[in-house]
């Protein structure tokens, strides 16, 4: 009895893939969707009694709350287009066989399982201004002292934000693109060459476009994160204009309860942003 069942779902599943899923969309539906259910109702005041759009008025017609958006977009965007070029190389070159290469690829990978805060924190002890490279400067006498070392965190382009991000998201992106190269083979690249084109031909004009849905995703999935991320910014980032993020954490916060539907009017702007500029990039390949 137990088998046919089992037989019977398996059926199911392959009749009907989006069946298979639904465990895990289930879960997801509950646990993503319930907190954007009960941020948007904190963000009109639901449940205190002076329901209204006072809060998304007062976000929207902050300055420093608009000053934060365009940071946090500088952010999402430069650390995205660097960690997609970055790793688009990274996984080209990682392809080949070469001496030493599972070396090279465990290497690469290494810092995928350590933490945001921590990569945050060791790049705040590297290139702050108090920082290992900031003394090694001044100790060789390339600057007269560490203030002298540039203003790579806490800075107004936010370098030391950006940085972290491309050092954690490349072999990500990277490791996304091998995996797919790895399922292409190399009968692609192999029949563009037999057709007369030369090696950078059959990369730009065969691979290139086969590997670039999978880029998308792969940006799309780095933007998401690192817009909507607060904990680098928040040990990285200058105290004005904070990163959004940290703009909504501060709020919800802040001792004033009063600020709590802002926090929540920041935190769906946040979501209604990542959600419109992915939407936007998926669009383009549709």
């Amino acid at each position: 009895m137990a088998g046919s069942t089992t037989s019977a779902i398996e059926v199911i599943g392959r009749g009907h893939p989006w069946l298979s899923l639904a465990p895990a969309l289930c879960v997801i539906a509950v646990l993503f969707g319930g907190g954007l259910v009960l941020g948007l109702a904190g963000s009109f005041g639901m449940g205190r009694g002076d329901a209204g759009l006072d809060a998304w008025i007062a976000v929207l017609s902050e300055g420093r709350v608009w000053r934060s958006l365009g940071l946090s977009l500088w952010i999402a965007f430069a650390s995205t287009a660097l960690s997609c070029v970055i790793g688009l190389g990274a996984a080209l070159l990682l392809r080949r066989r070469f001496p030493g290469q599972g070396m090279a690829r465990l290497l690469f990978q290494i810092n995928l399982t350590i933490p945001h805060a921590v990569g945050a924190l060791g790049i705040l002890w590297l290139l702050s201004q108090s920082g290992f490279l900031a003394r090694l400067s001044a100790g060789a006498g390339l600057i007269d002292g560490p203030a002298g070392f540039p203003a790579l965190t806490q800075d107004r382009f936010a370098i030391g934000i950006i940085a972290h991000y491309v050092w954690k998201e490349v072999p990500f992106i990277g490791l996304i693109l091998l995996a797919n190269m790895q399922s292409l083979g190399d009968d692609p690249e192999s029949a563009a060459r037999s057709l007369g084109a030369s090696p950078f031909g059959a990369m730009r004009l065969v691979l290139l476009p086969l590997l670039w849905p999978a880029l998308i995703r792969a940006g799309a999935i780095v933007f998401a994160f690192s817009f909507g991320a607060w904990e680098v910014p928040v040990l990285l980032g200058q105290s004005a204009p904070t990163a959004l993020p940290v703009l909504a954490w501060q709020r919800f916060t802040d001792p004033d309860l009063a600020a709590r539907p802002e926090a929540m009017a920041i935190a769906m702007l946040i979501a209604l942003v990542s959600a419109v500029l992915i939407r936007a990039a998926f669009a383009g390949r549709e």
